[in-house]
């Protein structure tokens, strides 16, 4: 949630991709950033910018340099233009390697992916192809660097316009809130440095700078409806009010803090209303939804859907047809993405298509202090060690967790019992809403499923990843072998350990 000291820290009032760096805060962020960049004007200044100028990637340092090494630029050619898609892959080569950085070029048909996904525009399955690769190469030189695959940033350029581009967009195929707040400067490690400029502000600058920039022919073709947006729509808003592009920008930023808060609100009560979450299936009580304020109780149907199938392109008719049913009592529908949804017994079972050949998980139980739970395929041992005075706690529990890559970790047995567990510990599978207080984070809470796709874990793989707790749907220990709860960590004055062991 973003408070107001956050909202203008981050921002300031009318900060500038090109203000002075702000003290450099972490001198070992040393984590790959991906550079997004088509060769387009845009992408291009985001290119100049990271390598010659500051940019604001989220990383609390502020607009700050970014250091060479940790810059690698990415350009998708999509298989369409022939020549001229060559000679945007030949420009992006020449401009990284005059600034020194290393370029990965990946070519995909994106024509023939459209052909296979009915129903998906070529601008969705481009748009999903170039986050896959971005996503896969930060992986990938995260794993070269040493350094957390959480801690990469992907840089896009997107800007003012296409944020505004993007609220008309969804306005006109009918969006809520969360379509309507348009582009997010960062969602996940993704991040947009650029989202406060506008297209002829980065123009400027790249004249300034005397660099060049390829225009793409498909740009003019109104047929795609982000073209048709920006070549009909905007220009006839912009007779009306010539500073469009800014007033929505300010709209986008209001709904986004809204929807944000009402999505918090919204967890909360979709926890009091998850009866039961299993790969590919969320059972809800449909009595306490149908009594929730309607408001909310969209929010919970979008999130369960949205759990259980992250794309699927929801539409106002898969939630209000599930809370027509809930409010009946009764009822079925299929939803996006050919998510089952029935209301029976007082009960709204959501169940994806692939439930019925999801992938094998364990049963949740106990794990005795000392002990050892079966998982499968792993298990997970418990013991507790007693220190001698000369034994120095914070570097035997650094030692084994590099050693271990994670996979055997110490915690502080005293702050364990004082949390509840003196004799077992829970072990289960991760349910929707869970939240940590991960190892490095300094406090800050994040939803376990937000850690687990930042750590690259498939989604048809997160119901094999055991979760240790204090007791069942009490504070997170470890989140094996991911991470640790800070805490739960080991001090310079920890005396007693806890040592648990994934294998």
């Amino acid at each position: 949630m973003t408070s107001v000291a956050n909202r203008y820290r981050e921002q300031g009032e009318g900060a500038s991709a090109f203000a002075h760096p702000a003290p450099n805060r972490d001198p070992e962020a040393a984590s790959p950033v991906i550079l997004m960049v088509s060769g387009g004007a845009d992408s291009s200044a985001l290119l100049l910018m990271a390598a010659t100028a500051t940019l604001n990637i989220d990383d609390g340092r502020g607009d700050a340099p970014i250091a060479k090494e940790r810059l690698h630029v990415l350009h998708i050619n999509h298989g369409l233009r022939d020549m001229e898609a060559k000679e945007d892959e030949e420009l992006v080569e020449r401009m990284a390697a005059s600034l020194g950085i290393p370029c990965t070029v990946v070519s995909v048909d994106v024509p023939a992916l459209v052909a296979k996904t009915p129903g998906e525009s070529f601008e969705s399955v481009a748009r999903n192809v170039r986050y896959d690769e971005a996503n896969k190469l930060a992986n990938k030189l995260s794993k070269e660097f040493g350094t957390s695959k959480g801690a990469a940033r992907i840089l896009t350029a997107h800007t003012a316009d296409d944020r505004a581009e993007t609220f008309f967009i969804n306005a006109i195929k009918g969006a809520g809130p969360a379509g309507l707040s348009s582009i997010p400067f960062r969602r996940n490690r993704i991040v947009r440095p650029l989202l406060y400029k506008t297209h002829k502000e980065l123009c400027d600058y790249l004249r300034f700078h005397n660099q060049v920039w390829a225009e793409d022919a498909t740009n003019e073709d109104v047929s795609y409806l982000r073209n048709y947006v920006r070549k009909k729509i905007l220009p006839a808003a912009k007779e009306k009010n010539p500073q469009l592009v800014q007033a929505l920008s300010q709209t986008c930023d209001v709904l986004n803090d809204e929807d944000i808060y009402l999505t918090g609100v919204a967890a909360k009560a979709y926890r009091r209303v998850l009866k039961s979450a299993q790969d590919g299936v969320r059972i809800l009580d449909a009595q306490k939804l149908a009594a929730t304020d309607m408001a909310i109780a969209r929010r919970i149907v979008r999130r369960a859907l949205l759990d259980l199938e992250p794309e699927a392109r929801l539409e106002a008719q898969h939630v209000n047809g599930t809370l027509k049913a809930v409010a009946r009592n009764h009822g079925s529908l299929t939803a996006s993405f050919g998510i089952q949804a029935k209301v029976e017994n007082g009960t709204l079972t959501l169940k994806a298509r692939r439930a019925d050949d999801a992938p094998k998980t364990f049963h949740a139980g106990w794990l005795s202090i000392p002990g050892r739970v079966n998982l499968g395929a792993h298990s997970i041992t418990a013991e507790v060690l007693d220190l001698n005075a000369a034994d120095r706690p914070l570097a035997l529990a650094k030692e084994v967790a590099e050693k271990s890559s994670g996979a055997a970790v110490f915690l502080d047995a005293a702050k364990v019992e004082r949390a509840g567990a003196k004799e077992r510990l829970w072990v289960a599978p991760p349910s929707a809403g869970e939240v940590l207080c991960p190892y490095g984070m300094h406090g800050q809470s994040k939803k376990l499923s937000h850690l687990l796709a930042e750590a690259g874990v498939l989604r048809e793989k997160r119901a094999l990843v055991p979760v240790v707790s204090v007791e069942p749907s009490k504070e997170i220990l470890w989140v094996a072998p991911i991470r640790t709860d800070e805490r739960f960590c080991v001090e310079a004055s920890s005396r007693t350990l806890l040592f648990l062991r994934y294998q």
